[in-house]
């Protein structure tokens, strides 16, 4: 992999929505990587695109970034159903990659792809940004340290109300719509990050809307020990967006998880402690610098959330969708 002269990493950008404008937004609080070439299905947007980030080099298609020589890392930011195609052909050009979330449509698909990455011997990342946002860090060393004692149960929430358009990617199956896989993917993630993706059982409901998505949903997991996380996710109803991890000793509040500017742990009979952020950009730049860190080690993968993990959590976004009976119809 050439590395620019500057020492940073060049990124070619697969899809212009609107999580690509973010992380793209972001690259520039970054010290080790730059916006390199972008593609898409036009040359306008494209265009459009590299000009409004200073790209230089902008393509119409997907095949003609990825055979672009220069660039090192491909940031996937396509809807999900286009996940496994696109990260295994960005693999086979040999491009590392940074996939965003949810990593695939299920268990087997991401099966396929962390094959290739091993046989390739190149690195590839499910972009689950707020892993690696400060307050979660503070969050996990707050843990880490048995500040709380022993944690027994965590409660974890994200859900939006969007406006009824049946053709938008979120009410619409054929593009892998739905609350779980989009929106639920956070809270179960954040479960997976204190008491891992392997629950004892699994318990779920959800509400099936006239699309024949899911719009709302609520999961229990139950792990080894009586401990327990309680998780709810929604596209068409307004939630709170807080998680609490409780432990015998006192417990951690995260307001907004999903973009954790402030974290605060109380602790019975001691000044509750809190930790902001105050950074200048929406937090991308954190995990865009982290895979940039591990490429230029020479690492295949992030300890933070590895490929064996993020296969777990998606056996177990399987398992959920399987207590619902909904597949959809471009699975095997």
């Amino acid at each position: 992999m050439s590395i620019s002269n500057e020492g940073k990493l060049k990124w070619g950008i697969i899809g212009t929505g609107m999580i690509s404008n973010k992380f793209v937004a972001d690259l520039g609080h970054t010290s080790n990587g730059i916006a390199y070439a972008v593609g898409s299905r036009n040359q306008e947007s494209a265009d459009e695109f590299a000009g409004k980030y200073n790209i230089p080099k902008a393509y119409d298609s997907y095949d003609k970034l990825l055979q672009d020589p220069d660039v090192d890392v491909i940031y996937v930011g396509t809807p999900h159903p286009l996940h496994k195609i696109n990260v295994i052909d960005a693999l086979n050009a040999g491009k590392h990659v940074l996939c965003e979330k949810p990593f695939t449509m299920n268990a087997a698909e991401l099966e396929a792809m962390i094959a290739v990455a091993r046989e390739k011997k190149l690195f590839l990342m499910e972009a689950m940004w707020t892993r690696f946002l400060p307050p979660i860090r503070r969050v996990r060393e707050w843990i880490r340290d048995g500040k709380i004692g022993e944690v027994r149960l965590v409660k974890a929430e994200f859900g939006f109300r969007m406006g009824w358009d049946p053709e938008h990617r979120l009410l619409n199956p054929e593009l892998g719509g739905g609350a779980l896989l989009d929106a639920g993917i956070y809270p179960v993630s954040f479960a997976s990050m204190i008491f891992g993706a392997k629950p004892e059982k699994v318990y779920s409901t959800a509400s099936i809307g006239e699309t024949g998505v899911d719009e709302q949903f609520s999961i229990l997991l139950a792990y080894e020990g009586g401990r327990s996380a309680t998780l709810n996710g929604a596209i068409r109803v307004d939630l709170p967006n807080e998680a609490y991890i409780h432990g015998t000793e006192g417990y951690i509040h995260i307001p907004q998880f999903l973009f954790s500017r402030e974290a605060s742990l109380h602790v019975s009979d001691q000044e509750v402690e809190k930790f902001e952020d105050d950074r200048p950009s929406e937090g991308y730049a954190f995990e865009a610098e982290e895979v940039g860190r591990l490429i230029q080690a020479g690492e295949l993968e992030s300890e933070v959330i590895s490929l064996e993990e993020s296969l777990d959590i998606m056996r177990l976004l399987d398992q959920v969708r399987g207590q619902w009976g909904l597949k959809y119809s471009f699975e095997d």
